[in-house]
């Protein structure tokens, strides 16, 4: 179980405020404080799931943060029965009477969206469509009635109301992605859905700047060929702003020149980018090796910070 508390101390940001995404946030913080959850989307590496950590931070509410996944089902997010606790009394005061009292009692352990719902946290469902939709039903009524209902749990109410506090934030791949499912039309119906895409090169230029330490010019080479990359191949099947930030960060570590000529930094590129660009190939034969070609080629053509 994951729960994140609030803290008075001031932590750097996951993400870099740019003028977007702060009006992003904003806008999102009204929509959740009028009691309307929140739905990210996008394609993997955009930063959903830290816009997500840094719209519920701004509610200075406890933060529960549930991953998707197929295995996912109503006893993690209700709640079950972990065992029993057993208790027995022995009387034997008056020698001549012998008295003994037992009483066995199931353990009962709150699940993550119980827990969330019954204390007014803020609960973050990240990728929530690689849960299967018969597990996501239960958010219908939760979103739709404001109830929790308790399938299967045995306890004499049939279900609980909802914190006033409680809020929910969803973040999802689009339904293309492997390994998620499709989602039903009567849960997005009930969400707020807003579509994340990558930035341009220039901002993802200033995000890796700020995150790596290497200077602006740099940032601007590497983001420069991701952004050439996706061109080549289809957005979703194009590297993310994680393959700019991978580099980045090795090349300062390894202290390599960050210049498209320079064979080492070739290869750093290729091994990073080498597996996703082939899959912008994979109908051709050889799709490694016309990745690799494409990344060399755009490496040595883009000419920002070359001498």
């Amino acid at each position: 179980m994951t729960v994140l508390k609030q803290s008075n101390k001031q932590h750097k940001s996951p993400i870099t405020m740019d003028n977007s995404t702060q009006d992003l946030l904003l806008r999102s913080q009204r929509y959740l404080a009028a009691g309307y959850p929140v739905h990210f989307t996008g394609p993997s590496g955009v930063g959903k799931t830290s816009l997500a950590l840094a719209l519920a931070k701004k509610r200075k509410r406890p933060i529960m943060l549930i991953h998707g996944n197929h295995e996912l089902n109503n006893n993690d997010l209700i709640g079950d029965f972990t065992g029993y606790t057993s208790k027995k009394v022995v009387d034997n005061y008056i020698r001549s009477v012998y008295k003994k009292d037992e009483s066995l009692t199931e353990v009962w352990k709150d699940g993550r969206l119980l827990e969330a719902v019954k204390n007014g946290y803020t609960l973050i469902y990240d990728e929530f469509t690689r849960s299967k939709p018969t597990t996501n039903n239960i958010f219908l009524s939760l979103l739709e009635e404001g109830i929790l209902p308790l399938f299967g749990t045995k306890m004499t109410e049939p279900f609980i109301r909802v914190h006033p506090e409680f809020r929910v934030i969803f973040t999802s791949n689009p339904s293309e992605y492997a390994g998620v499912y499709k989602t039903q039309d009567a849960l997005l119906d009930r969400l707020i859905t807003i579509f994340i895409d990558h930035k341009e090169s220039e901002q993802e230029a200033k995000i890796v700047s700020e995150k790596t330490g290497i200077n602006l010019e740099e940032a601007r080479f590497i983001t420069s060929l991701i952004g050439e990359l996706r061109k080549s191949c289809k957005e979703e099947d194009g590297p993310s702003l994680r393959a700019s930030l991978m580099i980045a960060s090795l090349a300062e570590n390894e202290k390599t020149s960050i210049k498209g000529k320079d064979p080492d930094f070739q290869q750093l590129c290729i091994d990073i980018l080498g597996h996703q660009t082939s899959k912008c190939f994979k109908e051709e034969a050889q799709p490694n090796k016309k990745a690799e070609e494409l990344i060399i080629t755009l490496c040595e053509s883009i000419k920002i910070n070359e001498e």
